[in-house]
């Protein structure tokens, strides 16, 4: 079985001085508080895929990709493998938070996204996965 590739955000920005990530509630509360992401499509780098899923999911428009933190295989809970690429992110205008409804269609048809800023890594608890390499954007 070939793994799926999935593009992960970490979107930062400073604020007085500390490092923040931006976080998002899913409307559906099973999905919980997650990151930027989504899958690679065929024939598109990872690289290009982060940029899309963060436009598509945030709004935001005036990005900088600074690095791929990690990549690693992983285990999703229905048993697929993903082969995940986290992207540590930089924007320098956003707000402090805001409501979105996600462009890239599909099962994020019709939901909105609520995004806030979170200041260490252990402020929220986000779903299963998407924190695994969170504490190498705040150290």
């Amino acid at each position: 079985m070939t793994p799926i590739k999935k593009a992960y955000g970490y979107v930062t920005r400073m604020k007085e001085g500390k490092t923040q990530v931006l976080v998002f509630q899913h409307p559906i509360s099973a999905a919980g508080i997650q990151i930027p992401k989504g899958t690679v499509k065929p024939n598109e780098s990872t690289y290009h895929a982060v940029i899309r899923e963060i436009e598509e999911e945030t709004g935001l428009k005036d990005i900088h990709i600074e690095y791929l933190i990690a990549q690693d295989l992983w285990e999703n809970d229905d048993g697929a493998i993903h082969h995940r690429f986290f992207y540590k992110i930089s924007v320098t205008t956003a707000s402090n938070e805001w409501d979105y409804e996600p462009t890239g269609g599909e099962e994020e048809e019709g939901l909105t996204f609520h995004f806030f800023w979170i200041s260490s890594e252990n402020e929220v608890e986000l779903i299963r996965g998407h924190g695994d390499y969170l504490k190498l954007v705040f150290d």
